[in-house]
């Protein structure tokens, strides 16, 4: 098809880019001398286009693996071959990072979760097999040749996405990449082609052969990007979403003229994107932990969603429910342990503040507010604000105020107390020696009777506190 010019300003990116990164000359007449071609492909050569900063290279030859190793033996500083069955060969030189791969094509064997690798011959044959049209753009190197074969600047030029075949072809071969469309729509601020939405919504089904793995690390790259919301709203249109993540359109609850309630699936979503503009206050940002808090926090609304007299919805424990329902598919998708923990933490917590009312909490109420959201408490205070969506400016002001309020007290009490490592004030070695009790479980539960006493007290001297350990332990009998 008809491709755009490469354009004087993209030009001089692209030499810009290639000035800045000598090796990739290097490399280049490594390859040539060999007798090997080389070209850089993929998302550096779109990035160049685009005059997005670019850390990793992604090389293509039509050297093969052996081959690959043997022209940059003693050039590299280090190589790995972890990606050797697929054809990759990993490279370091200096502070830079290069994966080389040998032309190919990937090709799923219906009812295979994974890819059969096929080597090809062309580059031409390389490119047609990649996700997208703004993907299968080229340099070669060392001649810098720029290689656009199926009108990756035109669409970079309409800011589209295009398969360089069909889509349904495309799809076929590897049905990861409807998710990566959402991914670089979210990314990139594309749009999908209309033909690429429609085979994505036909083919939804076919993502079931890819691997858990392979889905979350796509979806994370989705949500750690500028606009995630735009591609989720591609994953739950084309009905993607309803195969690796069903909770998320199981939010578009159906309205009913006669009870009022809010639009949970767009609420998420907004609350998705208020807690972004938060993520000033963590160290580091893009967060993945308090997106997926976000995203999910009201996924146990569906289950919980009951129907009152006078035109009312409530939705009971939807919090309890929804941590539930967290831990369950973030397992499914093999999200680690540690960060299912902390989704499920503050999913479950997120409705915590609105018993502040108008600031009655006591101070042992704050207390243990801080020791349930335990190293969660800063992504806890996001979640929670990002979670008022009102309209009602009076009452979104009102719930701000409040909120400084109990975050002005915990500052109080954590500069008092270290609220952060509340522990009772006695240790288990001297909760035995006052009590004459062997390890057991006797001393947690003697334990756990001043961990609470300290959340309602505070602080207390050691001989108050073994005054009082005394007198429950006498009581206990």
């Amino acid at each position: 098809m008809p491709t755009s010019p490469l354009t004087p300003d993209r030009q001089a990116r692209i030499d810009a880019e290639l000035a800045a990164n000598p090796f990739l000359a290097e490399i280049g007449v490594l390859f040539e001398s060999a007798g090997h071609e080389l070209a850089i492909v993929g998302g550096p050569v779109r990035d160049a286009v685009l005059g997005r900063p670019g850390n990793d290279w992604d090389l293509t030859t039509s050297a093969r693996p052996e081959e690959i190793e043997s022209v940059v033996a003693g050039w590299a500083d280090a190589v790995w071959d972890i990606g050797r069955e697929f054809g990759t060969i990993g490279v370091r030189k200096g502070d830079h990072q290069l994966e080389i791969t040998t032309y190919r094509s990937d090709e799923y064997e219906a009812g295979s979760r994974k890819p059969e690798v096929m080597f090809g011959d062309s580059l031409d044959g390389d490119l047609a097999r990649r996700d997208f049209a703004v993907n299968a753009m080229a340099i070669r190197l060392p001649s810098r040749e720029f290689v656009d074969l199926f009108g990756g600047l035109d669409d970079i030029d309409h800011r589209l996405l295009r398969t360089p075949v069909t889509p349904e072809q495309s799809f076929s071969d590897d049905p990861l990449r409807m998710m990566r469309a959402a991914r670089f729509v979210a990314q990139l601020g594309f749009t999908a082609s209309p033909d690429v939405e429609a085979a994505m919504a036909a083919m939804a089904p076919r993502l079931e052969i890819v691997s858990a793995e392979r889905i979350r690390d796509e979806l994370n790259k989705l949500l750690l990007s500028p606009h995630p919301v735009a591609g989720l709203r591609l994953l739950v249109g084309t009905g993607l979403a309803e195969q690796m993540l069903p909770e998320l359109p199981a939010l578009k609850l159906e309205r009913d003229e006669h009870h009022r309630h809010k639009d949970v699936y767009e609420h998420s979503l907004t609350v998705l994107e208020q807690a972004i503009a938060l993520e000033g206050r963590l160290e580091h940002a893009p967060d993945l932990t308090i997106r997926l808090a976000a995203l999910l926090h009201d996924i146990g609304k569906p289950r919980t969603r009951r129907f009152q007299d006078g035109g009312t919805v409530t939705f009971h424990h939807h919090d309890v429910v929804g941590a539930k329902l967290v831990r369950k598919r973030m397992r499914a998708l093999r999200y680690s342990n540690e960060l299912t923990d902390h989704v499920a933490k503050l999913v479950e917590l997120h409705l915590r503040f609105h018993g502040y009312g108008s600031g009655e909490w006591t101070d042992s109420a704050v207390r243990r507010y801080v020791r349930d959201a335990g190293d969660q408490l800063e992504r806890l205070h996001i979640l929670t604000r990002a979670d008022c969506t009102t309209r009602n400016a009076k009452k979104a002001l009102r719930l701000q105020r409040t909120y400084d309020e109990l975050e002005e007290r915990i500052a109080v009490l954590a500069e008092q107390e270290e609220l952060g490592s509340i522990r009772p004030d006695l240790d288990g070695g001297q909760i035995m020696a006052i009590l004459g009790i062997p390890p057991g479980p006797e001393v947690g539960e003697a334990y756990r009777f001043l961990l609470d006493l300290r959340m309602d007290r505070g602080p207390l001297s050691e001989a108050d506190a073994t005054e009082a350990l005394r007198a429950f332990w006498a009581a206990r009998d």
